[in-house]
Parts: structure tokens; C-alpha cells; sequence
């Protein structure tokens, strides 16, 4: 795919903010709203649009208020936007004057970095691993 049609958000990763009391939250999200919960908060599964056969997922998950993982942002919440091409993506960034904060980080489920946006909202870029 070239540069010029490559896509730099795909979907909303994911959802996460600062609670009181995370557990008692996500319990009452899966008693009165049918939520499921697992160590990961609640994941909703969907197909791609252009790509019916692949899945995407966006997650739900409070976090206690004395996290740090929303830092240096002082906000309640914190955005996940899946990406196409991390690396691609955080090239391009930097050539716009966005400063990553951090190192990227590999997993097993896939590549994340973190950036701020113009407001103090940490925002968590999250290139999915490929399945299969």
C-alpha cells in the first residue's frame, strides 16, 4: 500500500478512564448493562467494514484515580485509536511536531506509543497484532 493510501486511524481501540472503584464499576456495568468483564475491561468485538473476515475489538476499562498510566496527562480519561503502521504513523507524526511520549511498546496482542494532544489528553496509538 503506498503512503499516500495508507490509513493513520482505523478504529477506536478503546475506552479507559479514572474511577473510585474500578471493581465495583465494572460490576455494575455487567449486572444492570450485560458488560463482560475480564482482566482487560469489557471488549466488544466487530468485523471491518472493507475486510468482513477480519475482527476488530474496542475495550471499556476503568482504571483506579491514582493511576499513572494516564501521565503526563492530568485528564480523567484516556483515548486508544488503533493504527494501521505504528512505526509508519509515529514517522509521520514527528515530521508534523508531534513528540511521542515514551518508548513504543511491543506485545503478543500488538505495538503501542502514546502521544498528547493539543488539550493534555494522553492518547494511545495501538497497532493490533495480525492474526492468524
Amino acid at each position: 500500500m503506498s503512503n499516500d493510501n495508507k490509513k493513520k486511524v482505523t478504529a477506536i481501540g478503546g475506552i479507559f478512564f479514572k474511577s473510585n472503584d474500578p471493581d465495583y464499576l465494572r460490576s455494575w456495568y455487567s449486572k444492570h448493562l450485560g458488560f463482560s468483564d475480564n482482566k482487560w475491561g469489557t471488549m466488544f468485538e466487530w468485523r471491518k467494514a472493507d475486510n468482513p473476515d477480519e475482527k476488530g475489538t474496542t475495550v471499556w476499562n476503568a482504571f483506579k484515580n491514582s493511576t499513572d498510566y494516564f501521565a503526563p496527562s492530568d485528564k480523567e480519561f484516556m483515548l486508544n485509536l488503533q493504527v494501521e503502521d505504528l512505526e509508519w504513523l509515529l514517522s509521520e507524526l514527528k515530521k508534523e511536531g508531534i513528540e511521542q511520549i515514551g518508548e513504543m511498546q511491543v506485545h503478543d496482542y500488538g505495538k503501542f506509543a502514546h502521544i498528547i494532544d493539543p488539550e493534555g489528553t494522553k492518547i494511545e496509538l495501538w497497532e493490533p497484532a495480525k492474526e492468524g
